[in-house]
C-alpha cells in the first residue's frame, strides 16, 4: 500500500540528487554548503520515519547552522541557450503546458478514483493521505510526458530542480518548518490562549461572529507566521472546535477546509511568506521588494469575505 512515506521518499531522492548535483559544481565557491543544507534535507526525508527525535531535530540544527553561518550560493547548470529555448517554443506552442497541466488534473483523477482500488484485497493507497499520494504519482507522470515529449539529458530534471533550489535558498523549507511550528504551538496551549483572549474581547454570540473571528484571525495570524499550515492549529483549536463546531453545531469538515483557505488569503498579503512574495521578486528582478504583495491585496481581501461568507452558509445547513 503506498502511504504518506512514498512522498518523503520522492521528495528524499529528489533532494539527494539536488545535493549531488552541487557536489560535482566545482565552479561553486558554496558547492559545498549547498551539498550538506540539501544532502541533511534529503536525509530528514528518507529517514526521518525512522530516526529519533532528538536525532532529527540535530538534522534541523545543522541546516540551520549550515544556512546562517556559511551561508548557501547559486552554482550554474548546463542548460539551453536563449535561442534554443525560444526555437523549443515555436515547435512545441501551447503543447509544451501538457506535463504542467496533468499535474493538477491527474490528481484531481487519482483522489476521486485511487482511494477504491485495491490489489488482493489490499487498498492501493491510504485512503487518508490520497491526495498527496495523487500529487506524488501526477508529478511522476508528467515528469515523463515531458522527458518523452523534450528529450533532453537523464539527469536534466535534477540539474534544473538545483537551479530552482538553488534560487529559491533556505526559503524552499518554511512551508515545513512554519506548518512544525503550528503543531508546537497547539501542543503549548497557545489555541487556548487565543480562545480566552478572542472570547474576552470580541463578541462571539452569533454564529456569524464566530465564523469571522476564525476566518479574520486565520487571515491575520498567516501574515504573522508566513504559513496557514502553521496559523490552522492554533486557531482550530482556540476558535473553530470550541465555539463554531462545539457551541454552535457547525460542519468540522466544512470549517476546516475553508478555514485553511481563508489563512492562505493571509499568504498573499505577507512578506513573512518569503517563498510565495519575495523569491518571484527576486527571480524577476522588481525594483519593488512588496510588488507582488501590492498586486494580491486588491484579490485577497475579497477572497477572505467570499471565504467567510462561504463558511457560514454551508458550515451549518
Amino acid at each position: 500500500m503506498l502511504s504518506l512515506e512514498f512522498i518523503y521518499q520522492l521528495m528524499g531522492v529528489l533532494l539527494g540528487g539536488v545535493a549531488l548535483v552541487n557536489a560535482r559544481d566545482a565552479a561553486n565557491p558554496r558547492r559545498w554548503s549547498n551539498t550538506a543544507f540539501w544532502g541533511l534535507y534529503a536525509a530528514s526525508f528518507l529517514f526521518g520515519s525512522w530516526l529519533p527525535a532528538r536525532v532529527s531535530g540535530a538534522l534541523v540544527l545543522a541546516m540551520t547552522l549550515v544556512a546562517g553561518f556559511r551561508g548557501l550560493g547559486q552554482g550554474r547548470s548546463p542548460t539551453t541557450s536563449p535561442a534554443e529555448r525560444r526555437a523549443s517554443a515555436e515547435r512545441w506552442g501551447n503543447r509544451l503546458y501538457l506535463p504542467a497541466l496533468l499535474v493538477p488534473g491527474l490528481t484531481l483523477l487519482g483522489t476521486l478514483t485511487l482511494k477504491r482500488v485495491s490489489l488482493g484485497g489490499v487498498p492501493l493507497v491510504d485512503a487518508r493521505q490520497v491526495t498527496l499520494i495523487s500529487l506524488g504519482l501526477a508529478t511522476l507522470a508528467a515528469l515523463a510526458v515531458g522527458m518523452a515529449m523534450l528529450r533532453p539529458p537523464p539527469a536534466a530534471p535534477l540539474h534544473e530542480a538545483r537551479r530552482l533550489l538553488d534560487t529559491v535558498g533556505w526559503a524552499a523549507v518554511l512551508p515545513q518548518m512554519l506548518a512544525s511550528l503550528g503543531a508546537l504551538f497547539a501542543l503549548a496551549g497557545v489555541g487556548q490562549v487565543v480562545a480566552e483572549l478572542t472570547t474576552r474581547w470580541v463578541p462571539l454570540e452569533t454564529p456569524l461572529a464566530a465564523v469571522a473571528a476564525y476566518g479574520i484571525g486565520m487571515a491575520l495570524l498567516t501574515m504573522l507566521m508566513g504559513n496557514a499550515f502553521a496559523a490552522f492549529p492554533v486557531m482550530t483549536a482556540g476558535i473553530a472546535l470550541p465555539l463554531i463546531v462545539g457551541r454552535f453545531g457547525g460542519d468540522p469538515v466544512v470549517i476546516s477546509a475553508i478555514g485553511m483557505l481563508a489563512g492562505f488569503c493571509g499568504t498573499l498579503m505577507s512578506p513573512m511568506a518569503a517563498n510565495f512574495n519575495l523569491v518571484p521578486v527576486a527571480l524577476l528582478e522588481l525594483p519593488d521588494e512588496n510588488a507582488v504583495i501590492k498586486a494580491q491585496i486588491p484579490t485577497a481581501l475579497p477572497l477572505l469575505a467570499v471565504n467567510i461568507a462561504l463558511m457560514y452558509f454551508l458550515a451549518f445547513r
